[in-house]
């Protein structure tokens, strides 16, 4: 089971079930609610059992990009424990790479850094995306997210 040490404490993985992720992200995410569905979700609990970080992969939300054999971090969300984001999508890696995954992507809002994700060695696919998918077809609700986004992604 992979571990990290930070500062004399560990944190560990965890499989968690998409309902107890999708209750993390609700309390914890700053700008995005729960997901439908997904392929796997872990969590990263501390030395004490707590949860402190949960990871939800699932297919591509681009059906573009959905061929398969790419899996997309949906979500990743921390109660700041430092260093749990780059240590929770160096795990979505590792496992998407087991399960037989070629490629595993995610997408950040334009006003983030990316630390975490430059900290666990994916590579920035650059600015894209944003916008709204509201068309008269099919009518959906404004997001707060309808922003230019970046893509960050790592062949497996």
């Amino acid at each position: 089971m992979p571990k990290m040490r930070k500062g004399g404490e560990n944190i560990t993985v965890i499989p968690i079930t998409l309902k107890q992720a999708n209750e993390f992200v609700i309390e914890h995410h700053r700008h995005h609610k729960a997901v439908q569905g997904c392929k796997f979700c872990i969590g990263a609990v501390d030395g004490n059992g707590d949860l402190r970080g949960v990871a939800i992969v699932g297919r591509p939300v681009s059906r573009y990009l959905d061929n398969g054999l790419t899996a997309e971090v949906t979500r990743l969300c921390t109660d700041g424990y430092k260093n749990c984001c780059s240590f929770l999508y160096a795990v979505c890696e590792r496992t998407a790479r087991c399960m037989g995954f070629k490629r595993i992507q995610t997408y950040i809002l334009i006003s983030e850094s990316g630390a975490s994700l430059k900290a666990a060695n994916w590579l920035c696919g650059g600015e894209c995306g944003g916008g709204n998918w509201n068309t008269s077809a099919r009518p959906r609700k404004d997001s707060l997210n309808a922003v230019k986004k970046i893509i960050y992604f790592k062949n497996l």
